[in-house]
């Protein structure tokens, strides 16, 4: 088995069936990722691609090696984690969405190399989507995330309740604690997450179930952008308090509800079903929940 050809394989794989893209990324020639294929096509008498149109596909049989080669390449890179002591030093993958990361994930890793100095933390804080990607590929160990994972092979547990709040301008439309009607609500101007993220799918899914659906006049990444987009009586919003809850307390933003509407939500730790939990992976963990049971509201 030649575990560098099977890497080869599974990035031409992720880049669509592309030869030259996974050349590129991989700073290699193309002469030398196809050499790869054909070494494995010989090895194994298996055809792992054909040419249906313009487009290069696997075959059925390429699929399910690729599928294969993935789950071995994990296999041994858990191996030589594993077997560099992993146990006290070595790298943890950790995926953030941006509430998590913005509000907790600091904490967490200052608590964790506190614990287990030789150890480090690479973090990648994005939307749900791109995380759930990452535990599928192997590229992070372990996820913290908003909403229940879309595949069936991720595991998750709630750790935290989290809440999202209405929010307008305190000059208005709506006085702060006031309920409105969902008749109301809904005529707003709204200026939301992007698609994707774990925010703008509890809103839409909330909405949904009420029997309506919102065209936002504005869509941002950042929140902090949404926020002051809201003060300055742009629109309003529903995000999550402890993201405005300082421009809340100074008296910029108020915070009103919606009758027979429930934006609250569990933050939860999400991992691949077939990940071994150990290790630093299984102490990050702890820490969470230890921290959650601390500061559960």
């Amino acid at each position: 088995m030649n575990i560098r050809n099977l890497k080869i394989l599974i990035r031409i794989v992720d880049e669509g069936c592309s030869f030259t893209k996974a050349a590129i990324t991989m700073d290699m020639t193309q002469p030398a990722v196809s050499q790869a294929v054909k070494e494995i096509e010989k090895q194994y008498n298996i055809k792992l691609f054909e040419k249906i149109g313009r487009s290069l596909t696997l075959t059925e049989g390429g699929k399910a090696f690729a599928a294969s080669a993935r789950k071995a390449i994990d296999i041994l890179d858990e191996m030589e984690r594993n077997t560099s002591g992993w146990d006290e030093e070595g790298i943890l993958r950790v995926g953030t969405s941006i509430t998590i990361g913005t509000c907790f994930l600091p904490s967490f890793v200052k608590e964790f190399h506190n614990r287990y100095p030789k150890m480090e933390i690479h973090a990648l804080i994005n939307q749900s989507g791109i995380l759930e990607e990452g535990l599928l590929k192997n590229t992070l160990d372990i996820v913290l995330m908003e909403g229940i994972p879309r595949n069936n092979v991720l595991i998750s547990e709630e750790f935290l309740d989290d809440k999202l709040v209405p929010i307008c301008s305190s000059s208005g439309p709506f006085k702060d604690g006031e309920v409105i009607e969902p008749a109301v609500f809904r005529k707003c101007r709204f200026l939301l997450r992007e698609q994707g993220s774990g925010t703008r799918t509890i809103f839409d899914r909330e909405t949904e179930r009420i029997g309506f659906r919102v065209e936002p006049i504005w869509e941002s990444v950042s929140t902090a952008a949404i926020v002051k987009a809201v003060m300055e009586d742009i629109g309003i919003s529903v995000l999550p308090y402890r993201l405005i809850e300082q421009a809340y307390k100074n008296g910029f933003i108020s915070i009103f509800s919606v009758k027979g509407m429930d934006f609250s939500r569990r933050l939860r730790i999400v991992y691949h079903k077939d990940k071994t939990i150990r290790g630093g992976i299984e102490e990050f963990i702890n820490l969470v929940k230890e921290f959650s049971q601390e500061n559960q509201q």
